[in-house]
């Protein structure tokens, strides 16, 4: 069974890692959210990306779950001395990968074609793509105007009320080399547990992409469980816009592209509802606090996407 996943941030990366110990390499795609990527200290800084690699080559930081473990944090401690900006923390060795990428960024290189050499330098066998080579930025409308989504998220802690978003420069992104082909290809398209508004809505928003998934069986692990985020301001974004976090809200959401959704334990008596919107639901502990709760999981998804995907594409 050929998958593609779809993924940003923490949660993101631990399905994917799941989904990796479960599949031959071949036969997953894993494409990632670039619209909170930016410029900071003079460096291109790719956090979703990032995350996604270093949790699949196993040297993701186990208590922050981004960044690298056995991190140093030399530069930032002299930076601070210096009165310099440090509120987005960059380690010593995260460095030497901004650095890189960067540099060979400003020489032309494409995004994708140097995703694939670090991912590669890393030992991640599985394919890494971003959903774009081109720029494109969430801009999160907040109570207090329009930031960047770093400023927002980082910056200000999430703390301005959201009023909604927007993705600048989504109107001329192209999808990545290989990400059509990867989707055209595959069997089952999976929605990672990652923020429905900032993480897989600007994947979906490249042009070709969302139409190409649409064409597919598509399932998702729910980013909310008993009404919060594992991890993130989804909850809170939700709650913002008016809309009561839930697994429904999560499902409504993505109502025209789901066709199954995986929920967690906790929620069991959303499944009459969800089911009257016409999807098929499994229920699962979703929290993935270790790499084998990340291979439980991605296993019972798998499972529900062969018996039910595969079963109704065929049908």
């Amino acid at each position: 069974m050929k998958v593609v996943a779809l993924a940003g941030g923490v949660g993101g990366a631990k399905l994917a890692q799941g989904l990796a110990a479960c599949l031959e390499p071949a036969n997953l795609t894993v494409i990632v959210n670039t619209a909170d990527d930016f410029v900071h200290l003079g460096l291109q800084i790719s956090p979703d990306l990032d995350t996604v690699m270093y949790t699949l080559a196993g040297i993701a930081n186990p208590q922050l779950g981004w960044g690298r473990a056995d991190e140093s944090w030399h530069f930032m401690e002299t930076l601070e001395a210096f009165g310099g900006p440090v509120w987005f923390r960059l380690g010593d060795r995260d460095l030497a990968l901004h650095h890189w990428r960067t540099s060979r960024r400003i020489a032309g290189e494409a995004l994708s074609a140097l995703t694939l050499e670090a991912k590669n330098k890393l030992g991640i066998s599985v394919q890494i793509l971003p959903m774009s080579d081109d720029q494109v930025q969430t801009i999160v409308s907040t109570s207090e105007g329009a930031l960047s989504f770093q400023e927002y998220f980082v910056a200000r802690k999430c703390e301005p009320a959201v009023r909604g978003f927007h993705f600048e420069g989504i109107e001329t992104a192209e999808p990545a080399p290989g990400t059509l082909e990867g989707l055209e290809t595959a069997d089952v398209v999976i929605f990672c547990p990652s923020n429905p508004w900032v993480s897989l809505d600007p994947i979906l928003a490249v042009r070709g992409i969302r139409d190409q998934v649409r064409s597919k069986p598509v399932f998702m692990v729910s980013p909310i469980i008993a009404g919060k985020a594992v991890k993130g301001p989804a909850a809170k974004m939700y709650a913002e816009l008016g809309v009561e976090p839930s697994a429904v809200a999560v499902a409504q959401h993505y109502e025209d592209i789901l066709l199954g959704l995986m929920v967690d334990h906790r929620d069991a008596s959303l499944v009459p509802e969800l089911e009257a919107l016409g999807l098929k639901v499994c229920i699962e502990d979703t929290l993935m606090k270790a790499r084998h709760d990340r291979i439980r999981v991605a296993q019972s998804l798998l499972e529900f996407a062969q018996t039910t995907g595969l079963k109704e594409r065929t049908s």
